[in-house]
């Protein structure tokens, strides 16, 4: 087989194994906080995020259940009145979980990495960043 041949093959077969970025952000999908503005996540902690078909959105912060109503119209993602219960946890969690609650309030757009890590963008700063949860 000829060099420009091969190397056109290997380009299409590698072209079709990429992943697309999502064009639309999944409903009833857990997804799992990676990064809250330039940090990442405290060591073995979990915070999660799912978009109920409800309109509502809730999750784990870490220590506590977080739930709030949202708006999602194409790339604009807003959370409102944003909660939360009320258990009490070590104070480098409760400092986390205050900054993702802080954080989801921020968010006005989402989008997706060139690593197809889900982004949610505040009007100004770092995002917080997302991967879909694996079974």
């Amino acid at each position: 087989m000829n060099r420009p041949l091969a190397a056109a093959l290997l380009g299409t077969l590698l072209a079709g194994c990429a992943s697309e970025p999502p064009t639309r952000l999944e409903r009833e999908v857990v997804y799992q906080v990676q990064w809250i503005d330039e940090r990442p996540l405290l060591e073995r902690s979990h915070l999660t995020l799912t978009l109920g078909d409800d309109g509502r959105a809730y999750g784990t912060a870490g220590c506590n259940h977080w739930f709030a109503p949202y708006q999602l119209e194409g790339e604009r993602l807003r959370f409102s009145q944003v909660g939360s219960t009320r258990k009490l946890c070590a104070e480098p969690l409760m400092e986390q979980e205050q900054r993702f609650l802080d954080a989801l309030g921020r968010v006005e757009r989402w989008d997706a990495s060139p690593l197809d890590q889900l982004r949610l963008w505040p009007a100004q700063g770092k995002p917080i960043r997302l991967d879909p949860e694996r079974s």
